[in-house]
């Protein structure tokens, strides 16, 4: 398709310009450059002369070998058909006029698909379209004489801009679900040293403490009872129920409360702190009618249990006379627990030694985790060993299987059958855990947690945390 030529015989293009592709091809180096309005004076111009066409863009496609062959392969040769390497149309020109190239002037055309020098701006039917907007089908191209058109835009008549959503309460919250700092040791040589400007992570007993109060800590979902059995006495009964109420109540909080259950004359109130009453548990039973329905206080409550002070737990301490009273009943304990789980939400109960009684067979059937207590010794293991029996045959095989087993260590290890026992409560039981001994729980005086080693709190934390997992 010969172009018109001027009175110096120059060529001319025709036509508006055409638009450009957004993908430039194949490098066009020489029109990259300038294309003026004087093509005489432009060396890479496209001259009439077929001979000129160096880059292969000339009238004559013969001339044109490095570049658009008669191979009519897309995007890469013009071949012998002008209109089949041009773009569909008819296209008008754009509002606005062609799209001007931003050095010199407008190279001539026609132009191959995705063929335009650089420098030029897409038209909009080239560009992406939006999101939900599709682009408009191709119409059939009707060439011009030496014209190139621009089609216009063809809009979606169903495409509609995209509305981004409102934030809402859940994406302001989310703003504080950060990654938590990493932890400092606060403890030994390492918290020294983190005082001095270094940031060293705790060491592993550290972190394994922190492990066990998460645990101890965690929510049970409601009212949780903890029953110490062990029907031979010295077996350390009372002091794991006080020694787990202090690491809970410590570590935890409040509403945590150590209830003697013992059916005559139980040893907890006395190895508990005094408080300004000495209540015991049947004071409580007679005045239970002020707590039925909806009467009854926290404050009320406070007549009947003995606060611990530091131990932040409460003690219902049992009937400290050796011949006054007669023994409670399943009734009583159901009453007297209805009463106490209003105001707690973990209970530890200590229990007597008599595993036919009414009250011991009423803590057993409110259990929700069982702590069989021993001393290393032979016949406290051996009697611990009988009750589980007992417990099986009276279909209480899974309180059994959860139970947690605490075994006081003496002074020294010196002949006591330490492994036959662990030996065998492993394999009835779900854990088996060492008490330390501790000089303060040997002499019989009332237990303050501040009183402990670190080593008897340490030890009685992980009783708890393993406690706390059945929970």
């Amino acid at each position: 398709m010969p172009f018109p030529r001027d009175s110096a015989g120059q060529g001319v293009p025709v036509g508006p310009t055409p638009s450009p592709a957004p993908n430039p091809g194949r490098d066009l180096a020489t029109p990259q450059q300038s294309f003026g309005a004087d093509a005489a004076a432009t060396q890479q111009n496209f001259e009439a002369d077929p001979t000129a066409a160096q880059q292969g863009l000339g009238p004559d496609h013969a001339a044109a070998q490095q570049n658009f062959g008669a191979d009519s392969t897309p995007q890469q040769n013009f071949g012998d058909d002008p209109a089949a390497a041009q773009p569909p149309g008819p296209y008008p020109p754009q509002q606005g006029g062609p799209y001007p190239a931003q050095q010199g002037g407008t190279p001539p055309g026609p132009y191959p698909p995705g063929w335009y020098p650089s420098g030029w701006y897409p038209p909009p039917w080239q560009q992406a379209a939006p999101v939900g907007h599709a682009p408009a089908p191709k119409q059939a191209y009707q060439p011009a004489e030496g014209v190139v058109a621009v089609p216009p835009a063809q809009p979606d008549p169903n495409w509609r801009p995209a509305i981004t959503d409102p934030p809402t309460a859940e994406d302001f919250a989310r703003r504080r679900q950060v990654r938590p700092a990493d932890p400092v040791a606060t403890m030994g040589v390492r918290a020294v040293a983190n005082r001095m400007g270094l940031r060293l992570p705790p060491g592993r007993h550290e972190q394994e403490m922190r492990r066990d109060i998460e645990t101890v800590r965690r929510n049970f979902g409601g009212l949780r009872q903890v029953t110490v059995v062990n029907p031979k006495g010295g077996a350390g009964k009372t002091v794991a129920i006080l020694l787990l109420a202090m690491t809970f109540g410590q570590k935890r909080g409040g509403y945590v409360l150590a209830w003697d259950n013992n059916e005559t004359q139980g040893t907890l109130g006395m190895r508990a702190q005094q408080d300004f009453h000495s209540r015991t548990v049947r004071d409580m039973l007679r005045d239970l009618g002020q707590f039925q329905g909806a009467h009854g206080r926290v404050g009320d409550l406070s007549q009947y249990v003995r606060s611990q002070g530091e131990g932040m737990f409460d003690v219902l301490a049992s009937d400290e006379s050796a011949t006054g009273g007669e023994m409670l009943t399943a009734a009583a304990f159901a009453e007297i627990r209805e009463v106490v789980s209003r105001f707690y939400k973990l209970i530890f109960v200590d229990t007597g030694n008599n595993v036919r009684a009414q009250n011991w067979q009423a803590a057993m059937d409110a259990t929700d985790q069982l702590v069989v207590t021993m001393s290393a010794r032979n016949d406290s293991a051996e009697t611990a060993a009988r009750m589980l029996d007992h417990l099986e045959q009276s279909g209480r095989q899974r309180l059994v299987r959860q139970a947690v087993t605490v075994v006081s260590m003496p002074p020294s290890r010196k002949e006591i059958d330490l492994p036959a026992i662990q030996e065998h409560f492993a394999a009835r039981t779900r854990a088996v855990l060492l008490a330390p001994y501790e000089r303060l729980i040997d002499t019989g005086e009332p237990i303050r947690y501040g009183g402990l080693s670190a080593a008897a709190r340490d030890a009685w934390l992980k009783i708890a945390a393993a406690v706390a997992e059945g929970l």
